[in-house]
C-alpha cells in the first residue's frame, strides 16, 4: 500500500482532441507513436467521457467530481468555481503532494489571475482565461498571479476588455506558447521527482484560434503552429497541415513527459492519464472529417452524442498497470476525483463521481460501476444526455418552448447513434426521462 499512497499523478489534458485523433484508437493518417507507445505499455478506457462537450465546465467537472448537473461552471459562460470548493488539486495538497497546473486554466469566466492558486495549485504557468488561450503567440502568459510578457505582438484590432483580455492574432511570432508550457512542465518534474506531486498538463491544443480562422485581416488559417513541419509537402490545405502538426507536437510534450519520469527513475510511482476535454472540433478552417478525428462516432464539440462526448483516454503506471489492457468500463471526468481520493488514502468525497483505481490495478472485481451518466447542455436550444448500460438517451430543446425532442440509441448495436429506437422502448424512455429531470440543474428546468 505504501507506494501506491506516495504515487505521483501526472493528468495530461488535450483541448478538442478526438476520438479518433490517436493511432490507438483508431486514426490511420497521422502517427502517434508516443501516445501509442503509451498505450502499449498501459491501459485503453474505451468508454470514457469528458465532463462537457465543451471547455470550461468539462474541466470544472473534472477538478470537481460534479456533473453538468451539479457543477458550479455549467458553460462558457460568466460564472466562477467558488474558492471553498474541493477540487482535485485541493484534495493532493492536503495529503502532502507538491501541486502544479501548466497550460489552459479556463474554468469560469473571467477568473482572476490567481484562481488556479484559490483552488488549491502551489503553482501556475499558462492561460487563466480560456479566450486568452485561443492565441498560440500571446502578448503574456500568466504565472502565479502575474502577467509574465512575451517577445510577441498581437493585431491592435484585439484591444479587448478584461473579459476577453489577450485575445487575438499575433503579427509578431517569437514565443510559442505550447513549448513554453512544456518546459515548466517538465521543470515541475526535475524540481519535484523526490517528493509526491501531482502536475496537470492543460494543453491548449488542437484547439483553434478561431479569431485567425475567421477574420480576413489575419491572413491565415486559425491552426497556429510555428511551421508544417514534415506535414509541408503534403497537398492538404493549409489548416489540415496545422492541425496534423498540433497532433504531433501534442504527442512530442506527452513522449517528453514520460522520458521525463523514466529518465528521474520514478516512472514506476507515477500514474499518468491523457485525455481530451471533449470531442473534435471543426473551427480555424479545420474540418473534422478530413482525418477522421471522431472516428466511427457521431457528432463533435457542443454535440451530446457520442462523438461530443466520448474520448480517448490512457493510464500508463509501469509495474502497476498491466500493458496493453483495455477496458469497457464506462467512466467520467467525475470519476478522477475519488480515483484520486483513494490513491492517497483520503476519505471519499460526496461528488457524483466513482473511484477507477479498482480498473487501473487490475482489481476489476472491485470495481463499482455507474447507474448511469449525466450531461447537460446549455447551448442551441439546451440539450441533456444519458448514458445507462449501452442504452444512451439524448433529449433537445429543452430550454426552447414546445416539446423537446428526444432520442434513444442503442450502443451495443449501433455505436454510431443512427437509428433512434425511443417508439421501442417506451418503459425506458420514460425512466431516463425522469432522471433526466431529477438530475437537471435549476437553470435547465424545463419550460
Amino acid at each position: 500500500e505504501e507506494s501506491i499512497v506516495k504515487s505521483n499523478v501526472v493528468f495530461i489534458l488535450a483541448d478538442d482532441m478526438g476520438y479518433g485523433d490517436i493511432g490507438a484508437f483508431g486514426q490511420k493518417t497521422l502517427a502517434t507513436p508516443n501516445l501509442d507507445r503509451m498505450a502499449s505499455q498501459g491501459l485503453r478506457m474505451m468508454q470514457h467521457f469528458s465532463g462537457s462537450t465543451v471547455c470550461a465546465p468539462s474541466r470544472c467537472v473534472l477538478m470537481t467530481g460534479r456533473h453538468t448537473g451539479n457543477a458550479s461552471v455549467r458553460g462558457n459562460t460568466a460564472v466562477l468555481m467558488p474558492d471553498d470548493e474541493l477540487t482535485v488539486a485541493r484534495l493532493f495538497k492536503q495529503n502532502g503532494y507538491k501541486t502544479g497546473c501548466f497550460g489552459k486554466w479556463g474554468i469560469g469566466h473571467p477568473p482572476p489571475y490567481d484562481d488556479p492558486q484559490r483552488k488549491g495549485f502551489d503553482e501556475f504557468y499558462g492561460y487563466i482565461n480560456m479566450w486568452h488561450a485561443h492565441n498560440f503567440w500571446p502578448e503574456f502568459m500568466i504565472e502565479n498571479g502575474r502577467k509574465v510578457y512575451l517577445e510577441n505582438e498581437v493585431l491592435d484590432q484585439y484591444d479587448q476588455p478584461v473579459d476577453k483580455e489577450g485575445r487575438g492574432v499575433a503579427t509578431v511570432k517569437k514565443d510559442y506558447a505550447p513549448d513554453l508550457i512544456a518546459t515548466k512542465a517538465l521543470k515541475f518534474i526535475d524540481e519535484n521527482r523526490d517528493r509526491p506531486f501531482f502536475l496537470y498538463l492543460a494543453l491548449n491544443m488542437p484547439h483553434a484560434n478561431n479569431e485567425a480562422g475567421s477574420d480576413p485581416a489575419a491572413r491565415h488559417d486559425g491552426m497556429e503552429v510555428p511551421d508544417h513541419g514534415q506535414f509541408s509537402d503534403r497537398p492538404w490545405p493549409q489548416p489540415e497541415k496545422g492541425f496534423a502538426r498540433m497532433i504531433e507536437l501534442i504527442d512530442g510534450y506527452t513522449g517528453m513527459i514520460l522520458d521525463s519520469l523514466v529518465s528521474h527513475g520514478i516512472e514506476r510511482k507515477t500514474l499518468v492519464i491523457f485525455t481530451s476535454d471533449n470531442g473534435p472540433h471543426q473551427e480555424g478552417r479545420h474540418q473534422m472529417e478530413f482525418f477522421d478525428s471522431n472516428g466511427q462516432l457521431r457528432g463533435m464539440k457542443r454535440d451530446l452524442y457520442e462523438g461530443g462526448l466520448r474520448v480517448p483516454m490512457i493510464a500508463w503506471w509501469p509495474g502497476t498497470i498491466r500493458s496493453g489492457g483495455v477496458s469497457q468500463h464506462i467512466s467520467g471526468f467525475q470519476d478522477f476525483l475519488p480515483t484520486a481520493a483513494e490513491l492517497v488514502g483520503a476519505q471519499a468525497p460526496d461528488c457524483d463521481g466513482i473511484s477507477y483505481l479498482p480498473t487501473l490495478t487490475g482489481e476489476v472485481e472491485k470495481q463499482r460501476q455507474h447507474p448511469y451518466l449525466y450531461w447537460e447542455f446549455h447551448e442551441r436550444g439546451g440539450k441533456q444526455a444519458l448514458l445507462m448500460d449501452h442504452f444512451k438517451a439524448v433529449r433537445l430543446n429543452v430550454l426552447t418552448a414546445g416539446e423537446s425532442a428526444f432520442e434513444l440509441y442503442d450502443l451495443r448495436n449501433d455505436v454510431r447513434e443512427e437509428i433512434n429506437v425511443a417508439s421501442r422502448f417506451p418503459r425506458m424512455v420514460e425512466e431516463m426521462g425522469q432522471i433526466m429531470d431529477r438530475e437537471q440543474s435549476d437553470e435547465l428546468a424545463r419550460r
